[in-house]
C-alpha cells in the first residue's frame, strides 16, 4: 500500500528548481520515458522496445543520450511487476536490477521504482471526461473507492481508496487471481489452457496473450486450421476484417474480462468506478464497446443492482501512467524535504544546549 500525494500537488506550479525529472512507464514490451520540467508539463515522451536493450539502465541510459540530457537528479520508474525491496525481476522481460546500483550508475540522487498500476491508479483523479470513455450506464459516486484493471502483456489490478485529502493506491497481483469459467466454452479454453500451465490464472485468459491462446483453443474444438504462431495483434486484425472465429475470439476475451472487473468492482466496493486501462483494449476500438463486457461485468446474481450503478470507463489518455508515477515522485521529495526542514528545525532549536551563550 503506497500513500498518494495530496489532491493540492497535481495543479501546475513553478518549474522543478533543481533540474527536469525523469518519468518511465515500463512494460513487458515496450519502455516509455519522458521528462517532467514542472508539475503537469510532461515532455519529450519516446518509447524504445524492451527487446532492443539488456537492462533497464541500458535503455534509460538511450533515453538520456537522445535527448541530450547531461544530469538528472530525481527519477521514477513504474514498471509491470511486483516491487518488494531493491531487487526486480520482471514477471514478462528477461530484465533483472537493483534499485540501489541502477541509481548509482546512473548517478541520480533519487531512483523511486513502483508498480506500474499503483502508478496508472494515482493518475486516475487526474483525467478529465475527455481522457475517458465511460462503457454501459452507472454514476460515479464521489469520494469512494475508485478501481483499475488493465489488460496488456500482462493483467494489471490497482485501487485508490480516499483518505481525507488524499488517496491511497493498492498495489496488488490480481490479475493472477485463479481463472473462473462462466459457461461451457469457457470451460473448453480452460481445459486447453491447463494443458500449458499447472495454475490457469485470469491473465493466461485476458492479458494479451490470451486473445491468441483463446483463438487456438476455439480453433481446436471447432476442428479448424491451427496456426500456433498467431499473434494477438493478428486476431485483432482478423477480428476487424469479421473473420468469424477472431471475432469469437474477442467476444469471448471482452466476457471474461468483464467477469474478472466485475470481481473487482465487488471485492473493493468500487462505488467511485472501474477504470480499464492497458494496450489492448485501445486496439479493440469499437469491437470492446459493442463486446458483452458490460453485461458479464454486471452478472453477479444478487449483486447485479450493486454493479448496474458502478461505471465502467476506458482510459483513454495517450500516456497516464506518467501523471500518476509523477505524483508519487513529488510525495516522496516533498516528504524528504519535510524531513529534512525539521531536522534542521530542531538542530536549531537545541543550540543553546550544546554551545554557551557567550560563545562566539
Amino acid at each position: 500500500m503506497l500513500t498518494g500525494a495530496p489532491k493540492a500537488m497535481f495543479a501546475r506550479e513553478s518549474p522543478h528548481p533543481d533540474g527536469p525529472r525523469l518519468l518511465a512507464d515500463v512494460g513487458g514490451t515496450n519502455a516509455r520515458f519522458a521528462l517532467e520540467f514542472r508539475p503537469g508539463q510532461i515532455d519529450n515522451v519516446r518509447v524504445y522496445p524492451c527487446a532492443d536493450y539488456p537492462g533497464i539502465a541500458s535503455a534509460i541510459k538511450r533515453f538520456l543520450e537522445d535527448n541530450k540530457i547531461i544530469r538528472v537528479n530525481h527519477a521514477a520508474i513504474a514498471i509491470a511487476n511486483p516491487v518488494d525491496g531493491d531487487q526486480v525481476q520482471m514477471t514478462n522481460r528477461n530484465w533483472s536490477f537493483s534499485i540501489e546500483a541502477t541509481r548509482c550508475a546512473l548517478g541520480f540522487d533519487t531512483l523511486l521504482v513502483v508498480n506500474d498500476f499503483t502508478a496508472l491508479a494515482m493518475a486516475l483523479p487526474c483525467l478529465f471526461d475527455a481522457q475517458r470513455a465511460q462503457i454501459g450506464g452507472g454514476v460515479r459516486r464521489q469520494n469512494s473507492v475508485i478501481g483499475l484493471v488493465g489488460p496488456g502483456t500482462g493483467l494489471g489490478v490497482s485501487g485508490l481508496i480516499p483518505s481525507n485529502d488524499r488517496w491511497i493506491a493498492l498495489g496488488s497481483e490480481g490479475g493472477h487471481a485463479t481463472f473462473s469459467p462462466q459457461d461451457e466454452r469457457e470451460d473448453r479454453i480452460l481445459n486447453y489452457a491447463r494443458k500449458q500451465w499447472t495454475h490457469v490464472s485470469f491473465e493466461r485468459i485476458c492479458a494479451g496473450p490470451g486473445l491468441a491462446l483463446i483463438y487456438r483453443a476455439l480453433a481446436v474444438y471447432s476442428k479448424k486450421p491451427l496456426n500456433p504462431k498467431l499473434e494477438p495483434a493478428d486476431v485483432v486484425r482478423r477480428a476487424q476484417a469479421a473473420d468469424p472465429l477472431a471475432l469469437e475470439a474477442v467476444e469471448c476475451f471482452c466476457a471474461v474480462l468483464g467477469t474478472f472487473t466485475g470481481n473487482i468492482a465487488v471485492t473493493l466496493g468500487a462505488l467511485g468506478g472501474i477504470y480499464i486501462g492497458g494496450g489492448v483494449i485501445s486496439h479493440l476500438g469499437e469491437l470492446f464497446s459493442a463486446s458483452p463486457f458490460r453485461t458479464r461485468f454486471q452478472e453477479k446474481g444478487r449483486s447485479r443492482a450493486y454493479l448496474a450503478n458502478i461505471p465502467t470507463f476506458v482510459i483513454t489518455a495517450k500516456y497516464p501512467a506518467f501523471l500518476g508515477v509523477s505524483a508519487i515522485l513529488a510525495e516522496q521529495l516533498w516528504h524528504r524535504s519535510n524531513r529534512e526542514s525539521a531536522v534542521f528545525e530542531r538542530v536549531w532549536q537545541m543550540r543553546d544546549v550544546f554551545m554557551p551563550a557567550d560563545s562566539p
